[in-house]
């Protein structure tokens, strides 16, 4: 293979590579119009001269004039040195600062700057490069003099991306080093060898990996947002508690002081334990174990038998407790069929919790027998229902489903994978 044919497959694929880097930026969602217009401008940038490689490539031997070889090498050169400045606008991007009062921006222009004033001036000194046969271009004896500002400038860029690591997350920190270090090195062995193909192709590639960093950092943040939307949702709906719960649980416990002392005790404990656990629940950010969540509800139904007495029966049947779920997960299921299902024109209700272990994970089962309800309903306990489904999904990858039961009343079911069950 000749050394012609070796340079058209580096930049065709560094070429093909940009396409993609372009074709993956417009269509893939989750990341920033800021960021996004970025790495578009990158890509374009690196389709641009991979064309201008390529024309060079196929021109090179044929009977072109001069002028237009030089032409193309200008362009080829000036296009590949312009991410250089454009990777230190994203970085102060990144880190928030004001571009028009970065020092280390107007260094960066300064040596860009300088540069294309050398890169100008090789057509007239031949000292950068000169022509040989079929318009040819060698380097000259002071060609490394030409790469030199670009070499400072990308050592500029990573000494700026390591000294700006605090400012920046994990993830964009080593995008921007997989950015810069192969920018660096490759242009330092172009001063001496003459790589510029694989200086080509490291570009793009350092490009599309750090496009990857950047698109999965942008997506994380997004999760942990809409995550923490949906817990403080939550703590809101806890922290927004039905007076008239409130209300009714003080009189029953009232009344009990002068009829059954030890039992109003018993309520007082249990309710003082239902309200703990949900203003515990408020400072949770991640999963906790089950059992914290089936004390909160026995609480929470233990308090609700003594205000309707005969009219709630509870059953637990729960040997399977060694799992992890989000906060404020079971007890708002069985507060909302407490809501629905006991009436004075209503039979009895009975609220059964099941769990049971699966190969696939873990389940909570809460069945009642009452008249069941419409999961399009936009009332206060069915926006609870559909944040707990929300935080399911976004916290440990569980499920949430809503179905009429056999016979009559409603199943709720609570799917925990076993990946993140334990």
């Amino acid at each position: 293979m000749s050394i012609e044919t070796f340079y058209f497959s580096i930049i065709s694929a560094a070429l093909l590579l940009s396409a993609l880097g372009l074709w993956f930026t417009a269509i893939i969602p989750g990341i920033d119009r800021w960021s996004k217009r970025f790495f578009q401008s990158y890509f374009i940038t690196f389709t641009l001269c991979g064309l201008f490689s390529i024309a060079d490539l196929l021109l090179f031997g044929h009977p072109v004039p001069r002028t237009v070889i030089y032409l193309l090498l200008v362009l080829e050169c000036l296009l590949l040195s312009l991410p250089l400045p454009m990777l230190t606008a994203y970085l102060l991007h990144s880190c928030g600062e004001d571009m028009r009062a970065s020092k280390l921006l107007r260094a960066v222009l300064g040596l860009w700057a300088v540069f294309v004033i050398l890169l100008a001036s090789s057509a007239f000194t031949g000292i950068f490069t000169y022509t040989v046969s079929d318009n040819y271009y060698d380097r000259g004896p002071l060609y490394p003099l030409l790469l030199l500002p670009l070499v400072a400038l990308s050592l500029l860029n990573l000494t700026g991306t390591i000294r700006r690591r605090s400012r920046l997350s994990r993830k964009v920190f080593l995008s921007f080093l997989v950015a810069a270090l192969p920018l660096t090195v490759t242009l330092l062995a172009q001063m001496f060898v003459e790589v510029l193909p694989l200086v080509d192709i490291s570009f793009v590639l350092s490009a599309i990996s750090m496009y990857g960093f950047i698109l999965s950092d942008q997506i994380e943040q997004d999760r942990r947002q809409q995550q923490e939307i949906a817990n403080q949702r939550a703590s809101i709906m806890v922290l927004q508690m039905r007076p008239h719960f409130i209300y009714n649980t003080m009189m029953s416990i009232y009344h009990l002081c002068a009829q059954d002392a030890k039992r109003a005790q018993q309520v007082t404990l249990d309710f003082t334990d239902y309200l703990r656990r949900n203003f515990t629940a408020i400072a949770k950010d991640g999963t906790i174990p089950f059992t914290d969540e089936l004390e909160h509800a026995r609480a929470y139904l233990a308090v609700e038998q003594v205000r309707f007495e005969d009219k709630l029966f509870v059953l637990f049947d729960t040997p399977c407790t060694m799992f992890r779920v989000p906060p404020l997960t079971l007890q708002p299921i069985v507060e909302n069929a407490v809501k629905h299902g006991v009436s004075p024109d209503l039979e009895p209700l009975t609220i059964t919790v099941l769990t049971r272990e699966t190969d696939a994970g873990s389940e909570i089962v809460v069945e009642d027998n009452g008249p069941g309800f419409s999961p399009a309903d936009d009332d206060e306990p069915h926006i609870a229902l559909a944040n707990i489904r929300e935080r399911l999904q976004m916290m440990c990858g569980g499920t949430l489903t809503i179905e009429p039961r056999e016979g009559g009343g409603t199943r709720v079911t609570v799917f925990v994978p076993a990946k993140k069950a334990e």
